[in-house]
């Protein structure tokens, strides 16, 4: 038990070190932190200036639009974005991590030469989710220091958020992230490449869900089929937190699921990923 916790130690501290030297870690997250602040705060901040609604706003007065704009709706903003747009990214980025592994012949030389195959990937998959945390932690912090900002330079008043919405939304946002990447890092897996985990998780999130959930709309077997979709679940665990209007157009967000429901599939998916990952790599050959 003391070298299989050395072991996944270890590794966790060697992955940690190839991610923070790789630019294309770097590069995804930047994205990310982009789209957050773009899609959160720049169009909103841009159509209450000039009082021109955008499609992401339309339909809003600029009253409701300046609110989404201060520290009081910071945990809201912190997780829009994530079950559509950050979901993508985070399945790239699980993606790469996994794939690039069999690309580069890694994997297959730590796994005849170092540690049990189980220890290397339980390393690897905990780094990541550190990885996860921090970028929910970083973006949550972006969100609430655009939002002070925009406040101050309006002469608003500072209304802070309880705390227990800070907390549900941080938790919230971690566990969707980590469904998104832990997926891509299982696809990568199974393809033993990134390429074609990059170009699946893509394809499901941004097109095949939403085809789906367009279809069960008219056809009930396939709408039972949607409720059990990780999109689904995802979606409607923010929706449960935010609040879904019926002309909100944030993409994503639903309000399909009961949080609890929804949490407890994204919790389910997010264990079934690790099964997957873990049972795959320990039993087939390494070439």
């Amino acid at each position: 038990m003391k070298t299989m916790t050395k072991d996944v130690i270890n590794s966790s501290r060697a992955e940690l070190l190839r991610l923070r030297r790789w630019p294309a870690v770097w590069l995804t997250l930047g994205v990310w932190f982009f789209l957050a602040l773009m899609f959160g705060y720049l169009f909103n901040y841009f159509s209450y200036k000039t009082g021109d609604l955008s499609f992401s706003n339309e339909g809003a007065s600029t009253a409701t639009i300046f609110a989404e704009l201060l520290p009081a709706a910071a945990p809201n903003m912190l997780l829009q974005g994530m079950p559509m747009f950050g979901g993508a990214l985070m399945i790239v980025l699980g993606g790469l991590v996994a794939g690039n592994g069999y690309g580069w012949g890694t994997w297959k030389t730590i796994f005849t030469q170092g540690p049990s195959r189980r220890a290397v990937m339980t390393g690897s998959m905990l780094t990541l989710s550190v990885l996860i945390v921090i970028v929910v932690l970083l973006t949550a912090a972006l969100c609430f220091g655009v939002s002070v900002t925009i406040a101050l330079t309006e002469g608003a008043d500072l209304v802070w958020p309880t705390a227990g919405a800070v907390v549900q939304s941080i938790l919230a946002g971690c566990l969707v992230l980590e469904l998104w990447a832990l997926a891509g890092y299982a696809v990568g897996t199974l393809a033993r490449g990134p390429a074609l985990a990059v170009g699946l998780g893509l394809v499901w999130t941004l097109v095949v869900e939403n085809l789906l959930r367009g279809v069960g709309s008219v056809l009930g077997p396939i709408e039972s089929l949607t409720h059990v979709l990780p999109g689904t679940a995802a979606g409607s665990l923010v929706g449960s937190l935010i609040g879904v209007q019926p002309d909100d157009g944030t993409p994503g967000v639903l309000d399909v699921l009961s949080a609890t429901r929804a949490t407890w599939t994204v919790v389910g998916y997010v264990l079934a990923f690790l099964v997957i990952t873990l049972t795959v790599t320990n039993r087939r050959d390494v070439t």
